[in-house]
């Protein structure tokens, strides 16, 4: 059969997905919203081949762990079920993003397979159906099959619980700036980390009911390309989800100290009149979303108090895109 390659991009939860209603289906207990971009993303490309007597996967040319293969494995089932075939594939990964630091890696390297997987079987998949397959290899992944700013409906069953872009052309000044407190990988993964939550924090079902009435009011934000308010209500969002974690029994932090001096400085600038808010995912890196005009003020700034922080720019970015190994892409 044809190799296929499929890019997606990762993305940033302006409001966050913290927990499963359905762990087997991935059907979250928020409906979250989410900025895809432009700099991080994962090429995946994979080929179904008669001659293989197991699957073969790679990401940046190493072999990946058993355990890490057989979410792998159990994503191409779901491929091979529905493309009625028993193909062993071929599937190699190559990742521009720190993997399992925060930086929605998953969610690139699911969307990534999904396209590139069904497209290799011969499915003939909408967005709103690759969105579905994504999420059940990692939630965050439905979201990456669209640019720009995206809604991931929390739904009730697998075809209610699906992504949807909400402006995928960004034609107004924002950018996240990604501070890499770390680029290793996280000490408690982000399925382990909101299962804890859930079930161990005593304020996690008012948490779920303050991120769901979020949503109209985020909309607005981004409909009126309203900087501040979509920054407030993502920086409160984002430091009640950590606060879930702390507080849950036993309790774990994803935050560093550094990561709070980052933030910190955040709300500093914020008082002098800068418009700049922190956001954070499963991990101790601090994304600031800000105006591009501002970026030589803030990167100033966070040098003066981390000489040696690494600060890279990311701004707004595109969906999932597929082509046939060898036919030319944009």
């Amino acid at each position: 059969m044809v190799a296929f390659t499929a890019r997606a991009h990762t993305n940033i939860a302006l409001l966050k997905y913290w927990g499963k209603a359905d762990q087997k289906l991935i059907i979250p207990t928020t409906t979250s919203i989410s900025l895809t971009l432009n700099e991080f993303y994962t090429e995946t490309t994979v080929e179904f081949n008669d001659d293989l007597a197991n699957d073969q996967i790679t990401l940046d040319h190493q072999p990946l762990k058993a355990k890490d293969q057989k979410k792998i494995i159990n994503f191409l089932d779901l491929i091979r079920a529905q493309a009625n075939i028993n193909t062993y594939a071929n599937v190699e990964s190559f990742n521009h993003v720190p993997t399992a630091a925060g930086l929605a890696s998953s969610a690139s390297a699911f969307a990534a397979l999904a396209g590139a997987s069904a497209a290799a079987a011969g499915l003939d998949l909408t967005p709103a159906d690759l969105s579905r397959l994504a999420r059940q290899g990692s939630g965050s992944a439905s979201r990456s099959i669209f640019g720009g700013f995206v809604q991931w409906d929390r739904g009730t069953d697998h075809q209610t619980s699906v992504a949807h872009p909400l402006q995928e052309q960004v034609d107004w000044p924002i950018q996240l700036l990604t501070v890499i407190v770390s680029d290793q990988p996280k000490k408690i993964n982000s399925r382990g980390g909101m299962q804890n939550a859930m079930q161990n924090s005593p304020f996690y079902q008012s948490w779920v009911e303050r991120s769901n009435a979020l949503v109209k009011p985020m909309q607005t934000a981004i409909n009126q390309h309203d900087l501040a308010t979509l920054g407030k209500i993502a920086e409160q969002n984002a430091l009640e989800m950590h606060a879930q974690n702390m507080v849950a029994n036993p309790p774990f932090f994803y935050l560093t100290d550094i990561s709070w001096k980052i933030i910190n400085l955040v709300q500093e600038l914020r008082e002098n009149g800068l418009k700049v808010y922190a956001t954070m995912d499963a991990g101790p890196n601090v994304k600031i979303i800000s105006h591009p005009d501002d970026t030589e003020k803030i990167e100033d700034a966070l040098h003066t108090i981390l000489p040696e922080i690494t600060i890279q720019v990311a701004t707004p970015g595109p969906g999932l895109k597929v082509w046939q190994n060898g036919a030319t892409h944009a």
